[in-house]
């Protein structure tokens, strides 16, 4: 997967005594606010994956769970109150969760002061989406199509899900922000991933055809771009990158783009690969405690059933991994993941017969 090398964690690395050989285990505190519906049930069966993971590496998790969530704002009407954002920002060195989304709260205004206020009031600019097919007969394409590995930096803190706007008599408006401070520094995080991962081609996307505001996300790309002569820098118009993604995906490496499109094309990315089950995402700032989470929604339906597939979830904490300066660990997430899958051990989502559980313990055997 390979994250920027500068994004570590800000508080550093905690040192706890406890090995039989005298020596001491790395430790890093992790909050988890494990979210609504199937979020609990995935989260709560990835810790103990990532925490096989971690001692198999010579590290350990110190997980710390936050309680906000549907359940909590029904009954206290506390979304993420301020001594709680406190303490996610300045103790943790990184934040898992999970999925929100409860027909309970229509409005849905927990979701928004929670995940979308932890990107924004972290400035958590950087929204890191990997494709990458794990085995081949999960894509829905072609089989010559195998070779799916490319991903998408998607703008975090701007656009039109900062929800500003007003309505106007029978007019609903929507603005969409497009700062040059903001555009500049998603772009020039692509490239220089890029050129960290040894990535030859850098593409994004934009409808600076039909949006003016968009322009700044040409001239951005064109300046920065240049900085970077051995990557090739091309253009796509949204409409148009979504037909390609489909029709030759294979081709594309780094995908950057705005808020709204980088959400579009990551969940299309995802049906690239066998489905939201196994689609993670990074929530990243260079230097900070990043947040880490599956890409599939909270599914109230399905809570409790024991269906729900975990593999999102183990991949987020793989990123998170990453993040934390354990690579080696987070390899291996991956690849005892790719081993499950070729060994048939999969949720309902994917044609399987096995449950949450079984699938996690799985993969917790073949780390």
């Amino acid at each position: 997967m390979g994250l920027l090398r500068e994004l570590r964690p800000p508080h550093g690395i905690r040192v706890s005594v406890g090995r039989s050989d005298g020596g001491t285990v790395k430790t890093h505190r992790i909050a988890v606010i494990a979210g609504d519906g199937i979020g609990p049930e995935v989260i709560e069966t990835a810790i103990p994956v990532l925490d096989r993971a971690a001692a198999k590496h010579g590290f350990a998790l110190e997980w710390q769970r936050f309680p906000y969530g549907a359940d909590h704002y029904l009954k206290t009407g506390e979304t993420l109150p301020d001594e709680a954002f406190r303490k996610l920002r300045n103790e943790a060195d990184a934040i898992f969760v999970g999925a929100f989304g409860d027909p309970r709260v229509p409005g849905n205004e927990h979701a928004r002061d929670i995940l979308l206020g932890l990107r924004i009031r972290l400035d958590l600019y950087i929204n890191f989406r990997p494709v990458k097919l794990l085995h081949p007969d999960l894509t829905p394409l072609r089989w010559d199509s195998a070779t799916i590995d490319f991903v998408i930096f998607r703008e975090n803190t701007e656009g039109v899900y900062l929800g500003r706007g007003r309505i106007d008599g029978g007019k609903y408006i929507a603005e969409e922000v497009n700062t040059v401070a903001g555009v500049s520094r998603i772009i020039r995080a692509a490239f220089e991933w890029a050129k960290a991962q040894g990535r030859t081609r850098v593409t994004m996307s934009d409808k600076s055809n039909a949006i003016p505001a968009h322009r700044i996300w040409q001239q951005k790309f064109k300046d920065i771009g240049a900085e970077f002569p051995g990557i090739i820098a091309e253009h796509r118009f949204i409409d148009t990158l979504a037909l390609e993604l489909i029709r030759e995906p294979e081709r594309f490496q780094v995908i950057v783009t705005n808020n709204l499109f980088g959400d579009i094309l990551s969940d299309l990315g995802a049906a690239l690969i066998g489905g939201l089950g196994f689609a993670a995402s990074a929530n990243l700032h260079p230097g900070r405690a990043g947040l880490f989470e599956p890409v599939h929604g909270s599914a109230p339906a399905l809570a409790g059933t024991n269906v729900a597939n975990p593999v999102a979830a183990i991949l987020a904490g793989a990123l998170m991994f990453e993040q934390l300066g354990q690579r080696d660990a987070a390899r291996a997430l991956e690849q005892a993941v790719r081993a499950v899958l070729a060994a048939g051990v999969r949720t309902a989502d994917t044609g399987g017969t096995a449950t949450t559980q079984e699938v996690a313990a799985a993969v917790a055997r073949a780390v």
